[in-house]
């Protein structure tokens, strides 16, 4: 699922309903998962306690897709195996008249997560090359520029400790209608579809190039892309669950050690009357 580094990305021949490497089927693809849950609490506990002597690593998870990919589901059912004291989780509309009065990437280091904390973005800087290319929202030159700010700036990330984990959710333009008109024929979900969601279908060709350009110019070795296939809840869930396991494994997070007599102070405790 790895976007390779400065390479063409050719959307439309990746297989939205894919499921590669993954379970069997969606019986077994949610029992991997369920399982996973007690593994990542424990990594994730490990990297917040390194935190507390002064680790600085934390872990930033991307996610990006067309309207209905599942960016809050994957928060609901892959974000709810952790600890949520130690996620710190944005969710970002259109910009407000003050993140609008800043560089777009203003809004984004505000909400980065701190040391020892796992970071959630629903959307995220990379709206200002993709909305923004689509719907011209800024002139073309200055969407172009903005490709290798980001780079830099996700550079920069990992060089303060940040692990990056960008995952492009591949929905499927028969899919997406699919998943708005369950939303249409559901009156408890009316509340998530907005009639924009069909406007926005008509340029899905545009999206689909946005995205390719957005994979291509910026999946780096510092922040590389993953497309997940995400016709299929249950393996989107189970990958990208996968893939925060993979990297907090490499990060191998331990308890520190303690700074004072162990023994001294059990003794102490024990000897209270």
């Amino acid at each position: 699922m790895r976007v390779p580094e400065g390479e063409p990305y050719d959307l439309a021949a990746r297989d939205a309903a894919a499921t590669p490497a993954g379970p069997a089927d969606k019986a077994a693809g949610l029992a991997a998962t369920a399982r996973m849950g007690e593994h990542l609490t424990d990594l994730q506990e490990r990297l917040y306690a390194a935190s507390t002597k002064g680790d600085p690593r934390r872990v930033l998870l991307v996610l990006q897709g067309m309207d209905t990919s599942g960016k809050g589901g994957t928060i609901k059912h892959v974000v709810g195996l952790f600890n949520p004291s130690g996620c710190r989780i944005r969710a970002f509309k259109a910009p407000t008249p003050e993140e609008r009065a800043h560089p777009f990437l203003w809004r984004i280091r505000k909400a980065l997560p701190e040391a020892g904390e796992m970071g959630i973005f629903d959307r995220s800087h990379y709206e200002d090359v993709l909305i923004a290319r689509v719907r011209e929202l800024v002139p073309r030159a200055q969407v172009t520029r903005r490709y290798a700010q980001i780079n830099r700036f996700e550079q920069s990330l990992a060089d303060d400790g940040v692990t990056v984990v960008k995952c492009f959710l591949h929905l499927s333009y028969e899919e997406q209608r699919r998943r708005l008109a369950a939303r249409l024929d559901t009156p408890e979900k009316h509340w998530k579809f907005n009639p924009a969601d069909i406007e926005e279908r008509a340029v899905w060709p545009a999206y689909q190039e946005a995205y390719e350009l957005a994979l291509e110019r910026c999946s780096t070795a510092a922040a590389p892309w993953f497309v997940v296939p995400a016709d299929r809840k249950w393996y989107r869930n189970w990958a990208i669950s996968t893939l925060l396991r993979e990297h907090l494994e490499a990060l191998d997070p331990q308890y520190p050690k303690a700074d004072f007599d162990v023994a001294e102070c059990k003794a102490r405790l024990l000897s209270e009357g």
